[in-house]
């Protein structure tokens, strides 16, 4: 990510992020509520230093039922406290005594009855509490960019967890394209890492420019909140007035076979980068990825700060599903662990 250029100039401080895991809070938000009735028992969970698959396959454990049984909408992390939906098929059971699960770092707080499996992105975002400890650097700068961040967003990268350890999944995605034999769950990991590469590079492009935020010709446009797009078509003020509302961005290709949708300029410079990745835009397509689009531009709602004392700053925000909050971070502090 450190190659990655920047939107918003110089990054003014430097700090420390996920001292401890209540340094980076998450909440889920679903976007809808349990039904009330049902064979799923929905369950809402909070876990502190602690893997979402370990806890699914405990919960399936403490609820005797098969792994298979159990769903959540996302993947969190561990070095963190998160709030999160998790499913539990009990057909013709009652619900166990959720508050004996035996593990002190995973509580549930919440049990309702729900007709559906809760299917992985089943997420309309994420609501984030960061906390930035020993904070150095150019406090009047660091809120210039705070509020640049808050009117115009920052570019909608993806974050660093997407490529592995060290950015290995690439590495493993092109052993892969050459023709070593993966699993099915690590193929689909691998693709996406394939594809954030190719969508990272036409970002970056775009950030150089200073063009990830404004229209060009042959423009696709992403509608906010949603995986719908549409385009190309003539900017008019229309469009222009949805794009200053931020109901609109512009859009990056998740590459995939066929022809991709953007012309003029973005198609030109959206294949040009495919070309410069040419082994992993050729492994998506004989794979039969379907060109999708990802927005080039990510708006945090409801973005505020804090000073905690001269060394802390606390931000909160909400995201998008799908968006990273390290995107956000990196435009204002050089993070270490």
């Amino acid at each position: 990510m450190s190659e990655l250029p920047f939107a918003c100039g110089a990054v003014p401080l430097t700090a420390r992020l996920r001292v401890a895991p209540e340094d980076f809070i998450v909440e889920e938000i679903l976007g809808y509520d349990a039904d009330g009735a049902g064979e799923h028992a929905l369950l809402w969970v909070e876990k502190r230093g602690a893997n979402t698959d370990w806890v699914a396959r405990e919960l399936a454990r403490f609820a005797e039922v098969p792994p298979v049984n159990v769903g959540y909408a996302g993947l969190k992390d561990r070095h963190a406290v998160t709030r999160q939906a998790f499913s539990v098929q009990l057909p013709g059971r009652p619900d166990p005594d959720w508050s004996a699960f035996p593990h002190a770092e995973v509580k549930v707080l919440a049990a309702t009855r729900h007709s559906r499996k809760l299917k992985r992105g089943a997420l309309r975002g994420n609501r984030f509490v960061l906390t930035l400890r020993e904070v150095r650097g150019e406090r009047e700068a660091a809120e210039r960019v705070l509020q640049q961040i808050a009117a115009r967003g920052v570019p909608n990268y993806f974050g660093e967890q997407r490529f592995g350890r060290e950015g290995g999944n690439l590495a493993q995605a092109r052993a892969m394209f050459a023709g070593r034999r993966m699993d099915r769950d690590k193929r689909s990991i691998l693709l996406s890492a394939a594809r954030s590469q190719i969508f990272n590079s036409v970002l970056a492009a775009r950030v150089e420019q200073g063009t990830w935020d404004t229209a060009l010709p042959g423009e696709i446009w992403s509608l906010a909140g949603s995986r719908s797009w549409f385009g190309p078509e003539p900017f008019d003020d229309a469009l222009a007035g949805r794009l200053a509302q931020g109901d609109i961005h512009p859009s990056g290709p998740l590459w995939g076979g066929g022809e991709p949708p953007a012309t003029d300029v973005v198609g030109a410079l959206e294949r040009q980068v495919a070309a410069e990745h040419a082994d992993l835009a050729e492994g998506l397509a004989k794979a039969r990825m379907e060109h999708e689009r990802r927005a080039l531009r990510l708006m945090p709602k409801d973005l505020r700060w804090r000073w905690l004392d001269d060394a802390t700053l606390e931000l909160a925000f909400e995201l998008p599903a799908g968006a990273y909050a390290t995107v956000v971070v990196r435009e204002l502090a050089n993070v270490g662990a």
